[in-house]
């Protein structure tokens, strides 16, 4: 109801009309008695005019006002739509990323979408009809007490009987129908993962997999579904039945007082035109309990998720006026919320000075994608803190961080629209000169005015209408234009191929200067050239240093990564000319290793994947 006086307006309209819909209702079998006992013979013209004048005034005000109840209702329903959908996509897109982690994006649509519509409907449609339908059951009942009290008395005796049976039945169907909302949400979240990796899908030709896949959890949802029939069934049965009963008990017991001269026979007609009305009234009731109660299955996530208050405050209120770029790790530990039995980042302690290159390396899973995470605010660390020029990063003023930190992923996510609208996406206020410059520091100028508008081009859904390299400088170009003081580079290339790579790697190189920098990078060149490199092992800091530093020690984890790179890069090349590699070669290699900056794995040609490395002996952790 919260929602509905948001919009009282409409709503109070809707009750008003509603009301002289009952209460016109109600006189129409009073005069329709009215109008047989008019047609008995001697009794002229006069009292069957009167009577059909006044059953056609009470049928005319009854359609003027059923018509404004119910487009009242209609629009005022459609509002209370708007309000419930805005709320709720209000909460979910201010809930921390931990939330989507846990909850699937299918089963929350499912939620935005039909149960907000049920609810919705619980006003123009369900609390309408059961309302009106509860005015003209109290206006029957008090006629049927003035026609005759033991005619109603008859009627009445199974009312209590009915409340009964229909609170039973309400308690069952209220749990089936909660199961339905899930169910339905369930099967909901399988398609609209299998439509959105379609490509997948296809490639593995799963096709026929997934749609059975489907169909099971739409034949689950039917097997409740089932049961609410059967509930419904009985009920109907029981709900007629009773009725049927007090019908011939009416019929019977009123026909023995009119043959005895203690009933009029028009007022046993207007009686019996009451009870059918009263039948028709308590039927109908009963339909939409199970609609409201329906309802109430469906509100009870929506309000949950209306409700829930986000785990991360982001009501920090810290704007200053300088911001340098220093990025500070202090003893941080860290494991997702969805998954709390495993440790991700243990008292991870580094610092990045303003202006400084510093790459992140370590093997697959060992958490560097997680310090770039927690550097989003997208997490927040069980202990330690992250520090922005020396601030906790809860402080900051949430929209004012994140113009200042701008992150390249490895898979862009680009939305379905213009070219322009993705670059500029999360400003208030963008020039045009500025996507254009931007879109050139990113490599992607030339591709796009050579797309068919330009950059009004739309870039589809997830930027289907793109290759992965233009996708990949439009993020970038998207994250230039916002002049970040921190710029994070998380595996920016990875899922490249050679030429797009090479594009995109330029674009990255020529924009870090001057800017605070923390990349993941899967080139070797990339990685060498930066101020400070961090490898990370099982969660935390094993060593730091620069390149040089780093390849000086002789069992150290950074000189195994680009040690084993260089034997299978080696290994790989003589092989393709059909020689043979000796024992010398990898002697000379590791000598070749030694060098200084002069070495020739700085070269460009030279690495493959330099964070793709794996420790034979290494635990597996999730980033």
């Amino acid at each position: 109801m919260q929602f509905v006086k948001r919009e009282w307006i409409w709503h109070v309209s809707g009750f008003f009309w509603l009301f002289v819909y009952s209460l016109t209702r109600i006189f129409v079998p009073y005069y329709t008695g009215n109008v047989i006992a008019a047609l008995v013979p001697g009794q002229g013209y006069a009292a069957l005019i009167e009577a059909v004048k006044l059953m056609s005034a009470l049928a005319i005000g009854s359609a003027i006002a059923a018509g404004f109840r119910g487009g009242s209702f209609e629009y005022g329903g459609a509002r209370v739509a708007r309000i419930i959908r805005n709320d709720l996509f209000t909460s979910l897109v201010h809930q921390e990323v931990a939330f989507y982690d846990v909850h699937k994006t299918g089963e929350i649509i499912s939620r935005l979408a039909a149960d907000t519509q049920t609810m919705a409907d619980t006003v123009p449609l369900n609390l309408n009809v059961f309302l009106r339908n509860t005015v003209m059951c109290i206006g029957s009942m008090l006629f049927m007490m003035s026609l005759s009290w033991k005619l109603s008395l008859i009627t009445f005796i199974v009312v209590p009987i009915i409340f009964v049976v229909t609170k039973i039945f309400g308690s069952y169907y209220d749990e089936l129908s909660e199961e339905t909302q899930d169910a339905i949400a369930s099967s909901n979240d399988t398609a609209e993962e299998v439509i959105s990796t379609m490509r997948t899908v296809r490639s593995f030709a799963c096709e026929d997999f997934e749609t059975q896949r489907y169909f099971d959890k739409l034949t689950y949802t039917l097997q409740i579904t089932w049961k609410k029939a059967i509930a419904y069934l009985i009920f109907i049965w029981a709900s007629e039945i009773f009725q049927t009963v007090i019908v011939v008990a009416v019929l019977w017991y009123g026909g023995h007082l009119v043959l005895t001269n203690r009933l009029k026979g028009d007022l046993l007609v207007s009686f019996l035109l009451y009870q059918v009305q009263l039948a028709d009234n308590l039927r109908q009731i009963g339909e939409v309990l199970a609609a409201l109660l329906q309802s109430v299955g469906a509100s009870r996530k929506v309000f949950q998720y209306i409700e829930r208050k986000p785990h991360i405050d982001m009501n920090g209120k810290y704007k200053p006026q300088e911001f340098e770029g220093k990025i500070e790790f202090k003893n941080v530990r860290f494991n997702y919320p969805s998954r709390p039995d495993l440790p991700i980042l243990h008292d991870v302690s580094f610092t990045v000075e303003p202006g400084e290159t510093v790459a992140l390396v370590g093997p697959s899973g060992s958490g560097k994608s997680s310090c770039i995470g927690l550097i989003e605010h997208f997490y927040e660390p069980l202990s330690g803190k992250i520090l922005i020029d020396n601030i906790p990063i809860e402080e900051y003023e949430h929209h004012y961080i994140h113009r200042k930190i701008a992150l390249v992923g490895q898979e862009p996510v680009l939305f379905h629209n213009s070219i322009s609208e993705n670059i500029s996406y999360g400003l208030d206020y963008c020039p045009e000169a500025d996507i254009i410059d931007s879109a050139q520091k990113a490599n992607a100028h030339n591709f796009i005015v050579q797309t068919r508008d330009h950059y009004k081009t739309n870039v589809g859904e997830r930027g289907g209408n793109m290759s992965g390299g233009q996708k990949q400088r439009i993020a970038i170009a998207r994250a230039l234009v916002r002049s970040p003081a921190i710029l994070l580079l998380d595996e920016a290339t990875s899922a490249l191929d050679t030429e797009s790579e090479a594009l995109v790697q330029e674009a990255l190189s020529k924009n870090m200067k001057h800017k605070t920098v923390l990349l993941i990078a899967h080139r070797l060149s990339t990685v060498e050239t930066a101020d400070k490199i961090i490898v990370i092992d099982k969660g935390r800091v094993a060593e730091m240093g620069n390149h040089q530093e780093l390849m000086s020690k002789e069992d150290g984890i950074y000189r195994q990564l680009v040690q084993r790179q260089m034997i299978g890069q080696s290994l790989e090349s003589p092989a393709k000319k059909g020689t043979k590699t000796s024992r010398g070669d990898d002697s000379n290699i590791s000598n070749y290793l030694l060098r200084d900056n002069s070495m020739a794995i700085g070269s460009r040609g030279m690495a493959n994947s330099l964070l793709a490395t794996s420790f034979s002996n290494s635990s597996v952790y999730s980033k």
